[in-house]
């Protein structure tokens, strides 16, 4: 019987699509021809279907399926539900510098593009800054370099300076780590090396604003790399630098959903 009913629609959907597509075509006609027919296709148009009969056994335990479907819903986006800690600031970015669409990532241009010279915008270092700066509280985000060979990740006090050339370090009011050609380094002044087990795939930078604390690690296996201590006294950006053969990507980290 339902088999017989589903071919009964079918049907009728089937007839109702040829209507809609005779009706459009006179809808096109021209002003004359359309008004001769105009009775002939509101009469088409009016189309009146039987309700639905109450087959055996066709109600559904509604609150059953609707608590099934809510939790097969919440537990794939307790899986899939992302965020990303970091975003990036296109305005302070170097114009060498290609952020993607998302900010979430940064490479090199093969030649520099015209953007305004604004203040808030690196002319010398390849660098770029993050969207928001902390100034108080513990933040945390990962950082994939990937095979890239020259990168520096860490964080800089908002009034550093964006333009001209100087050495990136505290005395500047930047805080991080690097890899040049195969060496990591913290930027401290002289220049600390950083023995590493393996190549690093991915960074993790972890801000204590009010204990005054900087660190870095492996997040592969949580190693310790450096940690500066530091008592800061302004708002701090998520700051990254690279040269050519890198990328940067920033993690995405997933979202903690509560259902009441």
């Amino acid at each position: 019987m339902m088999k017989e009913k589903i071919e009964k629609m079918t049907e009728e959907i089937s007839s109702l699509s040829e209507q809609i597509r005779a009706i459009e075509q006179e809808l096109g006609a021209e002003d004359v021809s359309f008004l001769q027919s105009y009775k002939d296709t509101v009469k088409r148009a009016q189309c009146t279907l039987q309700d639905p009969e109450m087959v055996s056994g066709a109600l559904v335990d509604v609150a059953k399926h609707l608590g099934n479907l809510k939790y097969r819903v919440w537990e794939k986006m307790l899986g899939t539900v992302q965020y990303t800690p970091v975003t990036l600031d296109p305005n302070t970015a170097h114009p060498i510098l290609s952020l993607s669409e998302d900010l979430t990532s940064v490479r090199l241009r093969d030649e520099r593009q015209q953007v305004p010279d604004n203040p808030e915008r690196f002319d010398y270092w390849g660098g770029v800054l993050g969207s928001e700066g902390f100034s108080s509280g513990r933040h945390c985000w990962d950082v994939e370099v990937g095979d890239g060979y020259q990168w520096m990740v860490g964080v800089a006090k908002e009034s550093m300076s964006r333009k001209g050339r100087f050495t990136l370090g505290p005395a500047a009011g930047v805080w991080s780590t690097r890899q040049l050609n195969g060496k990591y380094e913290a930027m401290t002044s002289p220049r600390t090396a950083l023995t590493m087990k393996r190549k690093l795939q991915r960074i993790r930078v972890q801000l204590d604003w009010d204990r005054g604390e900087l660190s870095f690690s492996d997040p592969s296996d949580n190693t310790p790399l450096y940690t500066f201590k530091h008592s800061f006294t302004e708002r701090l950006f998520p700051f990254f630098s690279l040269g050519s053969g890198s990328r940067l990507q920033i993690c995405p980290l997933k979202a903690s959903l509560t259902l009441q």
